[in-house]
């Protein structure tokens, strides 16, 4: 089989570079179906980009690289393709968008997309054997027991990060770079849960509350969830990208209130409100009795020194927790590091040293913030590719 463009990966970043490619297109997913992550993201409504998206909101081993892509198909421009195609949307908070519905009307509105560019789309397939030849690059397609020698001259490889094994993710596109002796940083789980020793949060399981988690110097204030196995919610997974193992996290508890002033103003009014009375006024109450086995929270307002107040205060707004670790792939959104960005081209995502290789989208050292930013990047990476593809 010859085509001009080969993709391995039918996700997000995958269908959309084979739907704005241009001449014959091949695309290649081992799943049933394609777009699967798509699918379930989002409760199944698809937070597909975020009204605020721009480079800042990216990790990567060089900030700069995500820059041009993103500046040249930006969130208005996947707005305007969602709206084109009567998907209904609307902001849920910081910027995030949904779809009304459903997010199988985003994989509709991709698969419609490659029908009409005459895409190939070949799923329960699988690909491997790359290599460079004189006429492109080569590599065996696998299907019911048969192999086919496929002949390209591009290839992209789209198939994400090790996030989420259960939805089919492998690895596969860093055994692909490594096979073309290209540089790989560090990969590891991303906006993903904390996890803590012997059940230590098992009793708060399921109290939620607005915080401001601090960890490698970032901040992000949104709500936090305690469960079973630690703690999760989205500002903790936001704080996880910026983690490392062995460190603490800093944990405000009431980031948006002065809790020395309030609890001092109210002993002059209310001295004989109960302390853990009052605290359950600013934080949920179960919180406040977890919190109380741990600080001594006894006594009426009237009964603590404004040196006691303090101390209190300054606990509950740096409360420092040290993980044991994450939940891992397992239930990560996805992959911190992958394909060294110093490999490739900004402008278009193609390998500096192997010319028709491409590699888009999760499967890059580029990963977004929780809300929408990693599927801007499937996006936008997937369009600077396309349009470097001619056939």
């Amino acid at each position: 089989m010859q085509v001009d463009t080969a993709i391995i990966g039918a996700g997000a970043a995958g269908m959309m570079c084979a739907a704005h490619a241009k001449g014959r297109i091949l695309i290649v997913d081992h799943a049933r179906a394609p777009g699967e992550k798509i699918r379930i993201s989002g409760g199944g409504r698809c937070n597909f980009t975020n009204m605020y998206c721009d480079a800042g909101a990216f990790l990567s081993g060089n900030p700069h690289f995500a820059k041009s892509a993103l500046a040249r198909y930006t969130q208005w421009d996947f707005i305007d393709l969602v709206d084109r195609h009567g998907i209904a949307w609307h902001e849920k908070t910081l910027g995030q968008l949904f779809c009304d519905t459903s997010a199988k009307e985003i994989i509709a509105m991709l698969r419609g997309l490659m029908q009409e560019n005459g895409v190939d789309l070949r799923l329960q397939t699988t690909a491997h054997s790359f290599a460079k030849s004189p006429d492109g690059l080569t590599f065996l397609l696998k299907s019911d027991g048969a192999e086919t020698p496929v002949t390209a001259k591009t290839l992209v490889i789209c198939t994400g990060g090790k996030s989420i094994p259960k939805m089919g993710a492998t690895g596969l596109a860093y055994e692909i770079a490594a096979q073309f002796g290209l540089p790989l940083t560090e990969t590891r789980p991303a906006l993903v849960p904390f996890t803590f020793t012997k059940e230590r949060f098992a009793g708060l399981a399921g109290v939620a509350t607005d915080v401001r988690v601090t960890a490698g110097g970032t901040s992000f204030e949104e709500a936090l969830l305690f469960t079973h196995r630690g703690l999760s919610g989205p500002a903790v997974l936001q704080a996880s990208s910026y983690w490392r193992e062995g460190e603490p996290i800093c944990v405000n508890l009431a980031p948006h209130a002065d809790l020395y002033t309030a609890l001092r103003d109210k002993r002059r009014h209310s001295g004989r409100r109960n302390l853990t009375t009052e605290l359950s006024q600013h934080l949920p109450a179960r919180l406040v009795d977890f919190l109380a086995t741990e600080t001594d929270l006894s006594g009426n307002l009237a009964d603590q020194s404004d040196a006691k107040l303090k101390a209190i205060s300054t606990r509950l707004s740096e409360w420092y927790l040290t993980p044991t670790g994450t939940e891992g792939y397992r239930t990560a959104e996805v992959t911190l590091g992958g394909v060294d960005t110093d490999a490739l081209s900004a402008k278009t995502m193609e390998v500096t040293a192997v010319p028709g290789l491409f590699f888009i989208g999760e499967a890059v050292d580029v990963t977004g913030w929780l809300g929408g930013y990693n599927f801007q990047w499937a996006w936008s990476s997937a369009m600077a590719a396309a349009s470097a593809l001619r056939p």
